[in-house]
């Protein structure tokens, strides 16, 4: 495939943007890049990690960084470091995405439409019974639009006995400190477990569970099937991966950043580019 995120020059007025996470990937850089290259933008992305939050902040509105994706583990501890909150990082305390306009950092959550999103676009019942493993920012952003979505009948599974407890009551859902043995229709995994490092070969739900599900919805992008994935695909269930999520939220950074929204063909191009074929066929398919 042909690499559009290819620049001729990089210049004084060219815009950089960027993300910072635990484990940096080359999926977000790929994608932005193939944008710009597409829709011919003066603009670079490139993809950092830090053990110095504050400082790395610091970096992005002393020299005028127009954008900053947040992801693991950020997303929370950003907030005090900014200058105000947009109202979908409000609403769940969780940012994703910070702008600067001038040196002022505003935050914003793209995490929460995004998801809301493809819920919605799966057309799945809001009845639906679902597990959601996690108690991090992204699982504020899931259980946030599950919950704005009308899904009421959610346990969330998670053992950190201060987090989880109190993203369940906010959300209006149970709390177990464990796995359980039940079943559910719906299953979510708002954890590393597969995410590419130490615990890529684990599942994130028992393979009982998965066989006696009918969606299954894993956040972890990279890679692009997990074994949660791969597992739920290999019998035939429905599925929401976590590229697709990072699709739909940075086209909602992209916008941020640039005022420009890509079209539908722009769009396909960067998500075969970035994540590879398949995502983006599932993503025209759930269109």
């Amino acid at each position: 495939m042909t690499d559009f995120s290819a620049k001729q020059s990089i210049g004084r007025d060219t815009r950089l943007c960027m993300s910072l996470s635990a484990r940096p990937g080359n999926a977000g850089s790929r994608l932005h890049n193939t944008l710009y290259g597409l829709l011919g933008l003066d603009f670079v992305y490139k993809s950092f990690s830090t053990t110095d939050l504050p400082a790395a902040i610091g970096g992005v509105r002393a020299l005028g960084i127009r954008g900053c994706a947040i992801s693991m583990p950020f997303k929370e501890a950003v907030i005090p470091l900014l200058d105000g909150l947009e109202d979908s990082a409000r609403a769940i305390d969780s940012v994703n995405t910070i702008v600067n306009e001038d040196g002022v950092l505003t935050g914003y959550n793209t995490d929460y439409t995004a998801v809301r999103d493809l819920v919605a676009r799966r057309d799945i019942d809001p009845a639906t019974p679902f597990l959601l493993r996690g108690s991090g920012g992204m699982a504020k952003a899931v259980a946030a639009a599950l919950r704005d979505l009308g899904f009421r009948d959610g346990t969330v599974i998670a053992r950190n006995a201060e987090a989880g407890p109190a993203l369940a009551a906010q959300y209006g859902f149970r709390w177990l400190p464990e796995l359980p043995e039940q079943e559910a229709a719906m299953l979510v995994n708002v954890t590393p477990i597969g995410m590419e490092g130490a615990q890529a070969g684990e599942l994130a739900f028992t393979p009982a569970q998965i066989a006696a599900c009918e969606i299954a919805f894993d956040v972890v992008a990279q890679p692009a099937e997990t074994p949660f994935i791969k597992a739920a695909l290999a019998a035939d269930k429905t599925i929401i991966s976590g590229a697709e999520v990072i699709v739909l939220q940075a086209v909602e950074q992209f916008f941020l950043y640039t005022g420009i929204r890509p079209d539908d063909e722009a769009i396909a191009k960067a998500t075969a580019f970035a994540h590879g074929p398949a995502v983006a066929q599932r993503l025209r398919d759930a269109a």
